[in-house]
């Protein structure tokens, strides 16, 4: 006796018919699919719209001559490498870069100073919690509500700090009109401010991280205080330290625009100009030569990068993981 096996009937394709089960995962798929883009679509707008777009257009300004008061097509003229070169015999562009790297000497001084803040809350103390969110609070503050609180500290008349030198018997310059004490006067606000934010978050998480036994076995050598924060805290703090100071050259490099035009326009003298407030000037208020002020935004990445890359290279040898 012979038994016949019944086959699937088959669609015009030679393809069996999906199956009930089948039918349902597939549409569970194709539903998990748009779902996931519909809540992925807005972010990658976003991101196309105010990141993509504006970097690959400064890109292109780069080499051509434009005004952006006028819109039109033909306002758009190629330049070529005209730009790059007005710019590298351009002496405000330079003199923007030393107002930088000037102001970027309180980067070691954040640095430690938030490493310092952070060994002290990171103690066995009553109510420590109360004291690091003391500390981080100008963090979270409106930089603008900070940087007009400092104007008005800096006041030579009526300012606090001139006021507490006047009774040390000091005569307070003239922090912010002053071209010698205008570059000091930014540098304090930016490490006061700075002072109890991320960086000191980090140290103290990092701090938390070591182990005890590291400073127990450090006590049973013998060693002072100091000895286990050199021998023991420092060197397991070199990754965190490389990282901050990698991010702290960058937004060196990047940062600035905000504190000085809020507290001095720039000035005395454009003793306060950094890049970012010079290409600021060059785009949107002085000549608002757009080509001109994309490449000099351009060469500022170019240079980000090439310190950035020197950092990660060279800082690597003295990391201990």
């Amino acid at each position: 006796m012979t038994t016949t096996t019944q086959q699937p009937p088959t669609l015009a394709t030679g393809r069996s018919p999906l199956q009930p089960a089948e039918r349902q995962r597939f549409w569970l798929q194709w539903t998990d699919l748009l779902s996931s883009w519909a809540f992925l679509g807005p972010n990658l707008f976003g991101v196309l719209l105010f990141v993509v777009f504006p970097v690959v257009a400064s890109f292109l300004l780069a080499f051509t001559h434009w005004s952006g008061s006028r819109a039109e097509a033909d306002a758009i003229r190629w330049a070529g490498l005209d730009n790059f070169r007005d710019l590298f015999a351009d002496r405000d562009f330079w003199h923007a870069m030393y107002n930088t790297l000037v102001l970027m000497l309180g980067i070691p001084l954040r640095l430690f100073g938030c490493l310092g803040v952070a060994l002290l809350v990171n103690q066995r103390i009553r109510e420590v919690v109360l004291y690091r969110t003391l500390f981080f609070l100008p963090t979270i503050s409106s930089a603008t509500a900070i940087f007009i609180l400092w104007q008005a500290l800096y006041n030579p008349d009526v300012g606090l700090v001139n006021r507490l030198l006047a009774g040390l018997m000091i005569q307070g310059p003239n922090w912010l009109g002053d071209p010698n004490w205008a570059k000091t006067a930014l540098i304090i606000t930016g490490v006061w401010r700075t002072l109890g934010g991320m960086t000191m978050l980090l140290y103290l998480a990092a701090l938390q991280g070591i182990s005890e036994s590291l400073y127990e076995a450090a006590d049973i050598d013998g060693a002072t205080a100091w000895k286990r924060f050199w021998h023991v805290t420092w060197p397991l703090l070199s990754p965190t330290t490389l990282f901050v100071l990698i991010m702290g050259v960058i937004g060196g490099f990047q940062g600035g625009f905000q504190q000085a035009y809020v507290m001095t326009k720039g000035g005395p003298a454009g003793s306060t100009t950094t890049i970012d407030y010079f290409i600021y000037n060059e785009a949107f208020f002085t000549s608002q030569r757009m080509g001109y002020a994309s490449a000099a935004a351009w060469v500022l990445f170019a240079i980000i990068l090439a310190v950035t890359l020197l950092q990660w290279r060279y800082g690597q040898k003295h990391v201990h993981y």
